[in-house]
């Protein structure tokens, strides 16, 4: 097979860039051939849009989420999006609250799957814990990471630690934040952007990994983190459920009716309510990859 990928930046470690990535490797491994240009490709794997007016080959769309919030004009930010998602020949969905979100807004789609994101289970096996002295006197490493908006309610991962923490423990933040909630706690350390290796090395000196994000599609760093052995604390709304693992713990909050919403604006979470997982999906990239082949290959 021979794949030629639109909108993707190998070089950037952003979510839905830093999946690709690892799905380009995996395909590669598996004997796919990777091609600079379509011309060459049998197939075109775009990510989220193209700006292309036209396109030569058969294209799946692999979808990262759409626009709905208030505070924005989503409808034209949604515009190329569903230009693609109506030229495409297939479409991935990364979980089925993306996928129903987007069937909501844009109508169904003829021919389309859903396949979860995956980790690079070999490199997080050989990848050591983050050794440092500083970490040492504590018990337990809680983490969080992302790239810090008012949805991903930081604020509200730093509650949950101070309120469920020992004070042997101890939370690390990775992502750059203008908000820095408790930053004088004598137990929570903000890091900043931290490259892919040093992520999964905290994630592998971790015991939990804080991500009470609202409304999220399907968080690479949540499949990082649970592959790389932390239990996940998240929300029941969104798709973040669908990759945390049945050990999850999950905070359960108001389910979500679709329609345009201030996304900035998200609800404060009780944390009394915990509700059990029951999501266990495959993590391995390998095997996402052979989904993504075969759906590719069925659309050839």
């Amino acid at each position: 097979m021979k794949l030629f990928f639109d909108n993707i930046d190998f070089y950037s470690t952003s979510g839905p860039n830093h999946f690709g990535s690892k799905l380009a490797k995996s395909l590669v491994d598996s004997g796919v051939k990777i091609c600079s240009n379509e011309t060459d490709a049998e197939a075109n794997l775009c990510f989220i849009q193209t700006n292309k007016m036209a396109v030569k080959n058969p294209m799946v769309l692999r979808l990262d989420g759409i626009y709905f919030n208030t505070r924005q004009d989503f409808v034209s930010q949604n515009e190329n999006i569903k230009r693609t998602y109506e030229m495409a020949s297939g479409v991935v969905f990364q979980s089925q609250f993306n996928k129903s979100l987007t069937t909501k807004y844009f109508g169904e789609c003829e021919n389309s799957i859903v396949i979860r994101n995956g980790a690079d289970v070999s490199m997080i096996k050989n990848t050591k814990p983050i050794e440092t002295k500083a970490l040492d006197r504590f018990d337990d490493v809680w983490c969080c990471a992302s790239s810090w908006r008012p949805h991903k309610r930081l604020d509200e991962n730093v509650r949950y630690f101070i309120e469920h923490s020992s004070e042997r423990d101890c939370l690390i933040v990775a992502g750059n934040t203008d908000e820095k909630f408790y930053s004088d706690h004598d137990r929570i350390f903000y890091v900043g952007n931290l490259p892919i290796k040093h992520l999964i090395a905290l994630y592998k000196r971790s015991k939990y990994f804080l991500h009470l994000a609202w409304l999220d599609h399907c968080p690479n760093v949540v499949v990082d983190a649970r592959a790389a052995g932390c239990q996940i604390v998240c929300s029941s709304a969104g798709g973040t459920v669908e990759v945390a693992g049945l050990d999850a713990i999950v905070v359960s909050e108001q389910e979500w009716n679709m329609k345009p919403i201030d996304l900035y604006d998200p609800p404060k979470l009780q944390f009394d309510k915990i509700v059990k997982n029951v999501h266990d999906h495959d993590y391995n990239i390998n095997n996402v990859a052979d989904e993504y082949k075969k759906f590719i290959g069925s659309v050839i």
